[in-house]
């Protein structure tokens, strides 16, 4: 059995006093939200915060409601289950729905939380393995080693986003909310990420991401996630494709976002595949294929996840081309 390791337990009630406690204790600290995703690592030792900062008891941060100018705020912990089977949300952002209910499983969907899978940790077969088998290696790059073993000459890091919500709300330009002792900030969702597998958040350590922050839903908008992983339920997605597109008469694309995830250390955006889609009807279907194969030009996978590299590939077109009909049966 795998222990956690010893640290000090803090339960904060409001997000000044949590931001305090952080601006205290810096880098040393971790937020605990469901804990779906620390716990395990700090079991594997992948990560050993002298302190946990519990954020479960901390008001405010639980739930969803209209703001008042046509979107929509969701609280950093609301747990994906509720997600998944909100009517406000499945309404106007059907996608965000559908990915978190491919999230592991029922129970970890009741304890995983919204904030928690956008802040996911990177992952890599390399790294993902108890402390005796990194050992054997020497560890790896994100953790006590010198050398990435995906790609050995590398000078970074190059762990996966495995987060389902994330493409789907950097394509649907959601914002979140970023609290800190010296006050707020709001920022694009896409613009919370950075291309480096150890340090893959802009969140910075004194940092609590509060809320976020979706769009007006307007008509002729279609969104879509497909998600590609070996089991139909449980696994870490090794391909995401999130699209949104608006519709205007005919069916014709006024506007299109488009992001990769489970491909690179950050959510990919497709933004030549997007460009390409403006001013075109996707019931074409030599449309679709063009687009999805722009789209798989992003998708550029490593040896660091389940399957083979070469059938990884080949299937990120198909897979494109999919999502890309899923908006036209939306």
């Amino acid at each position: 059995m795998m222990r956690l390791p010893r640290f000090r337990y803090l339960t904060p009630r409001t997000v000044r006093e949590a931001a305090a406690m952080l601006a205290d204790l810096g880098p040393d600290a971790a937020l605990l939200a469901g804990g779906t995703d620390l716990l395990p690592n700090m079991k594997r030792r992948q990560q050993t915060p002298g302190t946990v900062v519990a954020l479960r008891g901390v008001a405010g941060l639980e739930g969803s409601s209209a703001d008042g100018h046509g979107g929509f705020t969701i609280g950093a912990l609301t747990r994906l289950s509720r997600i998944e089977s909100d009517r406000g949300i499945g309404a106007g952002w059907p996608s965000l729905a559908h990915a978190a209910s491919l999230i592991a499983t029922p129970p970890l969907r009741n304890m995983g939380t919204l904030g928690g899978n956008l802040c996911l940790d990177t992952r890599c077969s390399y790294y993902d393995q108890g402390p005796e088998w990194r050992a054997a290696i020497g560890y790896c790059m994100k953790k006590d080693g010198e050398v990435c073993w995906v790609a050995p000459g590398s000078d970074r890091c190059w762990a996966v986003s495995s987060s389902d919500t994330a493409p789907v709300l950097c394509a649907a330009g959601a914002e979140v909310t970023l609290a800190s002792a010296a006050g707020e900030r709001r920022i694009l969702v896409r613009d919370l990420f950075a291309d480096d597998g150890i340090r893959h958040l802009t969140r910075r350590a004194d940092e609590i991401l509060t809320a976020i922050h979706l769009p007006e839903a307007t008509p002729g908008e279609r969104s879509a996630y497909l998600k590609l992983r070996r089991r139909g339920s449980f696994d870490f997605p090794v391909l995401g494709i999130a699209a949104h597109v608006r519709l205007g008469p005919g069916g014709t694309v006024e506007s299109a976002s488009i992001f990769v995830g489970g491909t690179g250390s950050r959510p990919q955006e497709a933004r030549e595949a997007a460009e390409f889609l403006v001013g075109r009807n996707l019931a074409g279907e030599d449309v679709v294929r063009e687009a999805a194969g722009l789209i798989a030009q992003v998708a550029r996978p490593l040896q660091n996840t389940d399957f083979t590299l070469t059938w990884r590939k080949q299937v990120a077109r198909e897979y494109a081309a999919r999502a890309l009909r899923h908006l036209i049966a939306a």
